[in-house]
């Protein structure tokens, strides 16, 4: 009668564990219907007008050359006038974008670079990749008997590769890290130790990859102390700095890795792109999601979000993809109004990384085809 009684209970407890997960489920779509009512309710209130843009409203005015591999990140100084590189030719190339010249071409000790990062000064810049290591580089420091700039600090202590890194606003001695191996990392500079781990052995966590070659965090600029992480397992979470043993909250939607998360200017929201080949709009405080970005194509031909951008207003985002398309949408409408990828003397290949300028006057573009391209505002036209 035992043996009866255990084989009896055991398809009980299938069928429980299948009635709860279909109730979860049930509940994330009903989260989700909400969410895009709301979003659009909110939109609407905005009672904006569409955005209209020309050929000539934006246009390539330099390309840099110099790379010879793939280009994997960039940042521009805080001051707009220099932009740091990374490219698959295991170089950090320090560029004058004013005058298309290079001002610093760094040798890394591990050519895998996979992300980069300038300093609020100016005076550093960051790098890291698949050896595990974020190195910090003074750009003012004298040049070794070869040629290149020293390495003035390595900051180890994650297990899996490094995918991308921030400075703090406003603190040289403080940047963000995420990894391969799930987590997100504060460091101290100046000790070269880790103040706090986000994610991990922590139950709210990241369960994949903080994320791969694009930029996977985000730091709040009007408060420093909150990020944004994406990940592999398909969402993007908000972390406070003072409490790392458990992520703020979780945010869903995607159908695929989460590679690009970027703060909108007012820090109320945030934006993502994805691998499932959409934008999305989450607003912080309330947790919904505000707008989905999709791409004017069939299914089949959905690209890969590579990486995202907000003008200085948030009235515009800018977001590359796999196929070189680099859409600019109404944020409000979700409304393409330019595709970069379209016009004359645009890339050649996937654009992998895109970032503004700090005053929001132009836009580069980093990609495979080894090349970066700024593109400016034409005309009577200011960035919005």
């Amino acid at each position: 009668m035992e043996g009866v009684s255990r084989k009896r209970g055991r398809p009980r407890v299938v069928v429980t564990e299948a009635v709860a997960e279909a109730r979860r489920l049930a509940v994330q779509q009903r989260n989700l219907r909400r969410d895009k009512r709301k979003g659009t309710k909110y939109f609407k209130a905005q009672n904006k007008l569409p955005v209209t843009f020309t050929p000539t409203d934006l246009v390539c005015c330099r390309t840099l050359q110099g790379h010879s591999g793939k280009v994997y990140s960039l940042d521009w100084t805080p001051e707009k006038n220099r932009i740091v590189s990374a490219s698959q030719d295991g170089r950090l190339i320090v560029w004058n974008a004013l005058t298309s010249q290079k001002t610093h071409a760094i040798k890394l000790p591990c050519p895998w670079v996979m992300t980069c990062a300038f300093s609020p000064s100016g005076q550093s810049v960051a790098c890291g990749g698949l050896d595990s290591i974020c190195s910090i580089f003074n750009l003012n420091s004298s040049m070794d008997k070869d040629g290149n700039v020293p390495v003035s600090r390595m900051l180890s202590g994650h297990k899996g590769y490094v995918s991308s890194c921030q400075y703090v606003p406003d603190e040289d001695t403080h940047l963000i890290t995420s990894s391969g191996d799930h987590t997100c990392i504060l460091w101290d500079i100046t000790t070269g130790l880790r103040t706090s781990v986000f994610g991990g052995e922590f139950q709210s966590g990241h369960t994949a990859d903080v994320l791969r070659c694009v930029p996977s965090v985000s730091i709040n600029g009007s408060n420093s102390r909150m990020f944004v992480s994406g990940s592999c397992d398909a969402t993007a979470r908000l972390w406070d700095t003072r409490v790392a043993s458990r992520a703020v909250r979780t945010f869903y939607g995607h159908e695929g890795d989460v590679s690009s998360v970027k703060y909108f200017p007012d820090g109320n929201r945030f934006g993502t792109g994805s691998e499932d080949g959409t934008c999305r709009l989450f607003d912080i405080r309330t947790g919904h999601q505000l707008q989905v970005y999709k791409q004017p194509n069939s299914d089949s031909d959905i690209a890969q979000v590579t990486s995202i951008a907000f003008s200085i207003s948030g009235r515009l985002l800018f977001a590359g993809y796999a196929n070189g398309d680099c859409y600019v949408w109404d944020t409000f409408l979700a409304q393409v109004v330019l595709n970069l990828g379209s016009l004359h003397n645009s890339h050649e290949g996937r654009i992998i990384y895109l970032g503004l300028s700090a005053d929001g006057s132009a836009l580069c573009t980093g990609s495979w085809d080894s090349n970066l391209k700024i593109w400016a505002f034409g005309g009577h036209r200011k960035v919005t």
